[in-house]
């Protein structure tokens, strides 16, 4: 479809997100296709007269999986080289790998990610699909850096005594006790 005003598809089967994803990638000038279904999507590509620039892929959805979906996609020579970024709550590197392996652009974790930066991602491959650039760009998985252990504590400092040592005491004061306490008497 046009690169002037770039056609995005976006299957998301959470309501609130996909009206969320489509009012703002509308704010940004591109053209949406909303589809609430693996399944509605598929059967919009196949009704439509031109194709997408670049599908927005929620990896989980109710009626298929976005692995169901990216091999449909690859089952249609037509469907097969629009750009998709899959953007997910979770990651295994095995579906990360096979969805890559289907022909996904990039997969995601939406918590790392916001709405903004996402839409620019689009935005590049839409660019790198249109610059003649079949392969895919950069494909990373982005998922949070394991925190780091914890610190250990500081070891504790030494103790202070409460008095000084005798040999001050008895230099500043005459009635000071006497350094080592007396041992109890025996009890009879």
């Amino acid at each position: 479809m046009s690169s002037q005003n770039p056609t995005i598809m976006v299957v998301e089967d959470e309501t609130l997100l996909l009206q969320a994803i489509t009012k703002k990638l509308k704010l940004s000038g591109m053209d949406v296709l909303s589809c609430s279904s693996g399944q509605q999507a598929v059967d919009y590509l196949g009704s439509l007269d031109e194709l997408p620039d670049a599908v927005w892929l929620d990896y989980y959805l109710k009626d298929m999986n976005g692995l169901a979906f990216m091999q449909e996609l690859k089952a249609n020579a037509q469907w097969s080289n629009i750009p998709v970024l899959v953007v997910s709550n979770s990651a295994s590197p095995d579906k990360v790998n096979n969805m890559l392996a289907l022909g996904a652009r990039k997969y995601i974790l939406k918590a790392e990610y916001r709405l903004d930066e996402i839409i620019s991602m689009i935005r590049q491959f839409i660019a790198d699909n249109a610059g003649g650039k079949a392969a895919p760009s950069a494909p990373v998985l982005s998922v949070p850096a394991p925190s780091p252990s914890p610190t250990p504590p500081a070891p504790a400092a030494p103790a202070v005594p409460a008095t000084p040592p005798a040999s001050d005491q008895a230099e500043s004061s005459p009635e000071a006790p006497p350094a080592t306490p007396t041992p109890p008497a025996p009890v009879q």
